[in-house]
C-alpha cells in the first residue's frame, strides 16, 4: 500500500468539478494580471480571516519579505524568531539587512518558548516573528502583551496555520501583519506558488501593496524600491475554491490526528494541542529516540514520511558567521527525534491503520 505525504490527486479528482469551470472561464476572460478573481479572493480571504485587508503575493516568502519592509524592518535591527523552521522566516530578516535573533522552542509545541523571549529582546529589537508551527498556533495574547510592553511590532508566520484559530480569531489576525503561503503542500494550497498577507492596519495595508508593485502608488511613479509579487489569476481562481472547502478539510486532519494520538499513546510523543487555539496539523509530528528506525520501517512499506526540519536555523551555513556559537538544546533535541507522519485529509482510515501498524512493527 503507497501512501503519499499529502495526496493531491484525491484532492484534485474531489474539486475537479469545481475547479475546471472556474479556470477555463478565467482563461477565456484573458486578465491574467491582477483580474478579477485575485480581487474576489482577496475579499474573500479578508472575511475568511476577520480582517479588514488582504493583499494576494507571489509566494510565502514574499509576504514576509514584504511584511518586514513595511514595518520598516532595516540594517541593523534585530528580528526575534525561531531557529525550527523553513529558512523563509528567517532568510526575509536577512534581506532586509537585520539580523534574526534565535530563541529557543517549548519541547511540546515545538513554538518559540514564550518564557525566553524577553531575555532575547535588546535596544535594536524591532519585531519578533513567531510561526505557528505544523498548524499549532502559537500563544499570541502574552505575545502580544510583551510586544506591546517593549513597542515592537509582531508579524505572524501562519505559513503552516492557515484556519486555526486562537482566542476567538484567525491565525495571522492577531498581529500586526500575518502571512501565508499557498504552496501545494498547505492546508489552503495553490496549483503553484501563492502568498498572502491580512492586516487590521489601513496604513500598513497601503504600503504593502505599494511595495508589492515596484514600490508605486501612481503608475508609472515609483516612490520606494519594491517588489514584482503578484497572485496569478489562474492561482486566484484555484483558492477561491478549495477556499471553500478549507474547514472541512481541516476538521479532517484534526480527526486524522485524534487517530493516531489514540493509536500511538504509549508508543511515540505525539503531538501536543495546547488549549489556548485550534491546531490544524499541517504536519503530523511525533517524537522518538528510535526515529531512524521508524522512518525506515515507513519507508519500506510504501509509506511517506519526513523530517522536518533536520538542521535547525541557528545551525545552517548561511548563518555561521553569526550563529556558529549558538547552541539550542531543546531544538537540537527535537531536530533529531522529530518525524512527520502522512496528514493528508483525503487520508482514508484503512491507510490509517497501516500507518500504524508499520510504527508498531518498528517499536517492536
Amino acid at each position: 500500500m503507497n501512501i503519499p505525504m499529502l495526496d493531491l490527486k484525491a484532492e484534485y479528482a474531489l474539486l475537479r468539478e469545481e475547479i475546471e469551470p472556474a479556470v477555463v472561464a478565467a482563461l477565456a476572460a484573458c486578465q491574467y494580471i491582477n483580474g478579477p478573481n485575485v480581487r474576489a479572493f482577496e475579499a474573500e480571504a479578508a472575511a475568511y480571516a476577520g480582517v479588514k485587508h488582504a493583499i494576494a503575493c507571489a509566494s510565502g516568502t514574499d509576504a514576509l519579505l514584504i511584511a518586514l519592509r513595511a514595518i520598516g524592518i532595516k540594517a541593523g535591527d534585530e528580528v526575534i524568531t525561531t531557529p525550527f523552521t523553513f529558512v523563509a522566516t528567517a532568510s526575509t530578516v536577512v534581506m532586509c539587512g537585520a539580523k534574526p535573533v534565535f530563541v529557543d522552542i517549548d519541547p511540546r509545541s515545538f513554538n518559540l518558548d514564550l518564557d525566553q523571549i524577553e531575555a532575547a529582546i535588546t535596544p535594536r529589537t524591532r519585531a519578533i516573528v513567531p510561526v505557528h508551527l505544523f498548524g499549532q498556533p502559537v500563544q499570541l495574547a502574552p505575545l502580544k502583551a510583551l510586544c506591546e510592553k517593549h513597542g515592537i511590532r509582531l508579524i505572524e508566520d501562519a505559513a503552516q496555520s492557515f484556519g486555526a484559530d486562537y482566542g476567538g480569531r484567525k491565525s495571522g489576525a492577531y498581529g500586526d501583519i500575518g502571512c501565508t503561503s499557498f504552496y501545494p503542500s498547505k492546508n489552503l494550497s495553490a496549483f503553484g506558488d501563492g502568498g498572502l498577507m491580512i492586516t487590521d492596519d489601513d496604513q500598513l495595508a497601503a504600503e504593502i501593496r505599494v511595495l508589492a508593485s515596484h514600490g508605486s502608488r501612481v503608475r508609472y511613479h515609483h516612490h520606494v524600491l519594491g517588489y514584482n509579487s503578484r497572485l496569478d489569476e489562474i492561482q486566484a481562481v484555484i483558492l477561491r475554491v478549495k477556499l471553500k472547502h478549507l474547514d472541512s478539510f481541516n476538521a479532517r486532519r484534526i480527526a486524522i490526528a485524534d487517530s493516531y494520538n489514540k493509536e500511538l499513546a504509549g508508543l511515540v510523543e505525539t503531538p501536543f494541542a495546547d488549549g489556548h487555539g485550534r491546531h490544524v496539523y499541517h504536519q503530523y509530528t511525533i517524537l522518538s529516540d528510535r526515529r531512524d528506525m521508524i522512518q525506515k520501517v515507513l519507508t519500506d512499506s510504501a509509506i511517506a514520511c519526513a523530517v522536518y526540519y533536520p538542521v535547525p536555523l541557528h545551525q545552517q551555513e548561511m548563518f555561521a558567521a553569526t550563529h556558529g556559537d549558538v547552541r539550542l538544546p531543546v531544538t537540537e533535541d527535537v531536530a533529531r527525534r522529530c518525524l512527520s507522519l502522512p496528514i493528508s485529509p483525503m487520508l482514508k482510515n484503512e491507510q490509517i491503520r497501516h500507518i500504524v501498524g508499520a510504527v508498531r512493527q518498528a517499536l517492536t
